[in-house]
């Protein structure tokens, strides 16, 4: 059987990002975002000893993330599983501006994954997203790119795992940051280090 190889790459800064807002503005990276991700491509313009060869590059629908797929000379397909977490009636605000106006319902957010006091999605319905998605990957048998947001990420790892959803806030994805996830059908396997280029 033929393995599936999915490498999940973070889409660069942007000002929403930078200022911690909640989603909402599909702004496209800022010049640092846009700097850091033509230097890691100009490092190794194909792109193959970092990422490998792809079947298939597949990209949230945010400009973000396009751009990001673009920057390193990737074409990809919109994969609308792989949109960030909808934060309702919080997206476009800061979480400071969250946390002066509703503490009690940030602090519900953050404790719970279930809970999704800003009337959007919780963190269980974008891991119940993300993870059907990835459950249809397992037997592909392709190599894929999907370039996403860290939420996004982050409970793609702890769903790949088997790990309870609350885990994802253990977990930092950086900007730009690339997890490598293989599978020969039955479970995927968090790989770390450097892949080796195919």
């Amino acid at each position: 059987m033929t393995g599936t190889s999915l490498r999940l790459v973070a889409h660069g800064h942007t000002a929403a990002l930078r200022r911690a807002r909640f989603g909402g503005t599909d702004d496209g990276l800022d010049e640092g975002g846009l700097r850091a991700a033509l230097a890691q491509a100009h490092t190794d313009p194909d792109r193959r000893g970092h990422l490998g060869v792809h079947d298939t590059c597949l990209s949230s629908p945010a400009a973000a993330a396009r751009q990001t797929a673009d920057t390193f000379g990737l074409l990809p397909t919109i994969e609308t599983a792989l949109a960030d977490c909808d934060y309702g009636g919080w997206s476009g605000l800061s979480l400071e501006e969250v946390a002066g106006a509703q503490p009690q319902a940030l602090h519900d957010w953050l404790s719970a994954p279930d809970s999704a006091p800003h009337g959007g999605e919780s963190v269980t319905a974008v891991r119940d997203r993300v993870g059907g998605w990835l459950d249809e990957q397992l037997g592909a048998g392709r190599r894929i790119i999907a370039v996403t947001h860290p939420l996004v990420i982050r409970v793609a790892v702890v769903h790949a795992l088997g790990l309870p959803t609350a885990t994802y806030r253990q977990l930092d994805v950086e900007p730009l940051a690339v997890v490598r996830l293989t599978s020969q059908g039955t479970r995927w396997q968090l790989r770390l280090g450097a892949p080796r280029a195919g």
